[in-house]
């Protein structure tokens, strides 16, 4: 098949992955086919085989672009921000905005399934980096009080799993949004109490 693939010109393409990954965060894509992408997308399965050779494939394009739009939408929120208080704020609120895009069907799917699970892991552990950063530039600052930056990034990190998968959603009784700014409130107030 590779030999003779079908070329596809890049703004059809462009459209195609845009309109695909509306689908996937949407909907999910375990019960999803390459028959049923095609016939929702309007186009042949050759078309999507010139994208990717598979639906598995096809998924792992759409996350990887998803992740890497996300996270260059995220940096420029927080580019211009000086005040790491203010950093980690935007940056968690900015996050949420950003998952939210994502159903927890496509959640659950994404995190079930090894190819998708580390194009995940690999932005989560990506996130929880830049907070850590946050952190240090903080603490240098003597904006924050001294804290162990690795531990506090990686609760973070699994706070965030916890609200996209719903499981804090559903104990809480917040919404997604609700439960990004409470997440930002409670790092910030760890970072800046004084008391032991």
């Amino acid at each position: 098949m590779s030999s003779r693939r079908r070329k596809v010109d890049a703004d059809r393409r462009d459209e195609l992955l845009a309109r695909l990954e509306k689908l996937v965060l949407d909907e999910g894509f375990a019960h999803l086919t390459v028959d049923e992408l095609a016939s929702r997308l309007q186009c042949s399965k050759s078309t999507l085989y010139a994208i990717a050779s598979g639906k598995e494939r096809l998924v792992t394009v759409v996350l990887k672009q998803f992740f890497r739009d996300a996270a260059a939408r995220i940096e420029d929120r927080v580019a211009d921000i000086s005040d790491p208080a203010d950093r980690i704020g935007t940056y968690l609120a900015s996050v949420g905005e950003e998952m939210q895009k994502m159903s927890r069907s496509c959640h659950v799917d994404m995190v079930s399934h090894d190819a998708t699970y580390e194009i995940w892991a690999l932005n989560a552990r990506a996130s929880a980096r830049r907070v850590r950063e946050f952190i240090g530039e903080g603490v240098t600052a003597g904006r924050f009080r001294g804290v162990h930056a690795e531990f506090v990034g990686e609760s973070v990190g699994l706070l965030v799993d916890g609200i996209q998968h719903g499981e804090l959603l559903e104990r809480t009784g917040l919404t997604s949004g609700e439960a990004y700014r409470e997440l930002s409130g409670l790092v910030l107030a760890a970072l800046t109490n004084t008391s032991r």
